[in-house]
């Protein structure tokens, strides 16, 4: 049996032995002895709220050999101690031949998207023996690499393979954060097989993991390369076109690379498909708009955050790189910081022609001169339908949440000097407190640093964003000292956080009126990062395992 003892605190930089010795104290006061050998970290976070005493707050886990009812359950609560699953159970696929459903399939089921929905749900189709065909618009993780150098060193764009699209999906070219606000037991499944795949073990402790986009792109490939030693199938640069359904059941995804026969159909596209949508809405599927989010990105020296975080102690070895997450409610509508990259980079992430986005990527070490995070504001559909009737720009609400992200990146591409510049503009200037200024303190990092433009990002954004983010900047400097820099650099257009639009579906997770059909993860609208996307992917998967056998 696993007992689990949480909020355990001790100075930042206690040694773990002293967390695990602290922990068998209190296992001790519940008539439980263990060996060190049998107790093991499980969660660690840093509490900085008071800069004088910060603290490490932990879990320890603890193998006992005894049952729940030779424990004093009253004590549990007293001491901070739960009772946990076996933990040999994490690791473990969620479903087994005793869940396999009883209709048979017509032809192997196609997932379509490589992003972390597609692939745990192609992984777990396959250790099911279901045989899965996973296929992608974008290139491997290899030759996606090569796409995007390219793209920075010679402007070329590869519509099809870039930020966006290809193995690993856009959470590839990330800081590769684990966080979620889901409380979901698949959460530590997923944990435990990006680790397995090569993740670093600190992910399974760490209260805000985080894997790093130069290790993220070896775990893709590993779990690639499980699926397809699985008896799963991987076909890249082959872009789903349409779906149509044959006389006896079976459905047949049109691609780029020829038609594919299938039994079901995964879509795990990811939320800059906009081609996918508009096809799926002329086809006959149900969609609609739900909230997305829409900003710039803000950039400070990392070793400002530190000191603010940390104050003194900042630099200590044990407190590693300084992260925040600040919100505010209090207006019209919600301002948030999102995708926090300590010493990380601005990169270039549009996905299409004559477009700047930008999105946040940090490495491991995180180890880059500058803190980055996006600055968004909360936007739905009726401020879409609001902002493009008042242009004259409105005609449905699928087109138009479409529409007013393209409007405002071809717009950040046209500012920047029309050939993938980024409009940057200081935070000083944006709030009107000084002139447009080149920064010399705190330098963009975008596209390396050497393709930015100073411009006004009011001409970038709609009004009512740009407004959002200035009452944001000063609500976030009063939360966490120096956020509000004059000097920080505010880069445009942060567009891409998450799908504008939900592709419905029902309890049965088909596509409402398309059976056999399952929307699926971040781009359908049923996500919100990484983790998330995994267990939706997992659930997937076991809505086709529960319903049909494999072939």
């Amino acid at each position: 049996m696993l007992l689990t003892v949480t909020n355990v605190k001790l100075p930042f930089d206690a040694p773990e032995a002293d967390v695990l010795a602290e922990a068998g104290k209190r296992l001790a006061r519940l008539g439980v002895r263990v060996s060190n050998d049998a107790l093991f970290m499980t969660k660690r976070s840093i509490d900085a709220r008071n800069r004088d005493a910060i603290v490490q707050v932990c879990s320890v886990g603890a193998i006992v050999d005894c049952s729940v009812e030779a424990l004093p359950v009253n004590k549990l609560s007293a001491l901070g101690i739960t009772v946990s699953r076996d933990p040999d159970e994490i690791g473990r696929c969620p479903f087994s031949e005793e869940d396999h459903g009883k209709d048979k399939l017509s032809a192997p089921p196609l997932v379509v998207g490589m992003g972390p929905a597609g692939l745990f749900c192609s992984l777990t189709l396959a250790e099911n023996g279901y045989n899965p065909i996973l296929i992608d618009r974008g290139d491997c993780v290899e030759r996606r690499v090569g796409a995007v150098n390219g793209f920075y060193k010679e402007l070329v764009l590869d519509t099809e393979s870039n930020i966006q699209f290809g193995e690993g999906g856009a959470g590839t070219f990330s800081d590769g954060k684990l966080v979620t606000r889901i409380n979901d037991p698949l959460c530590a499944y997923v944990l435990q097989r990006l680790y397995l795949a090569g993740a670093p073990r600190e992910i399974l402790v760490k209260a805000k993991p985080h894997v790093g986009t130069d290790l993220l792109r070896r775990v893709v490939e590993e779990l690639s390369q499980s699926i397809r030693a699985l008896g799963g199938k991987t076909i890249y640069r082959c872009r789903l076109d349409s779906i149509s359904e044959s006389k006896d059941g079976t459905l047949i995804a049109k691609t780029s690379q020829g038609d594919i026969r299938c039994g079901a159909i995964v879509l795990a596209t990811g939320h800059s498909a906009r081609d996918t949508y508009l096809m799926l809405r002329d086809s006959g599927y149900v969609l609609s708009p739900k909230p997305f989010s829409m900003g710039v990105r803000i950039e400070h020296l990392q070793d400002d955050i530190d000191h603010a975080l940390f104050g003194k102690f900042a630099g200590h070895e044990a407190l590693g790189k300084g992260e925040y997450n600040l919100s505010d409610t209090k207006k019209d509508r919600g301002v948030y910081t999102f995708c926090m990259c300590p010493g990380g980079e601005v990169v270039a992430a549009t996905s299409v022609q004559n477009a700047v986005v930008v999105n946040g990527m940090s490495n491991h070490a995180r180890d880059g001169r500058n803190a980055n995070c996006a600055v968004c504001v909360s936007v739905n559909g009726d401020d879409v339908k609001a902002y493009m009737s008042a242009i004259g720009r409105y005609s449905d609400p699928v087109s138009a949440a479409i529409r007013f992200q393209q409007m405002t990146e071809e717009r950040a591409f046209e500012v920047g000097g029309m050939d993938y510049k980024a409009p940057i503009q200081l935070v000083g200037d944006f709030l009107g407190v000084s002139d447009l200024r080149y920064p010399k303190r705190i330098m963009p990092t975008y596209m390396g640093g050497n393709r930015a433009t100073v411009a006004p990002l009011r001409e970038v954004l709609p009004a009512f964003v740009a407004d959002s983010i200035a009452y944001g900047l000063t609500s976030f400097d009063r939360k966490l000292r120096g956020f509000a820099a004059p000097d920080a650099v505010l880069t445009a257009v942060e567009s891409r956080t998450t799908a504008p639009l939900r592709i419905e579906r029902g309890d049965d997770l088909c596509a409402k009126g398309h059976d056999k059909v399952y929307p699926c993860g971040e781009g359908a609208g049923y996500a919100g990062g990484i983790t998330s996307a995994a267990v939706d992917g997992i659930r997937c998967a076991g809505a086709i395992i529960k319903r049909f056998c494999p072939i």
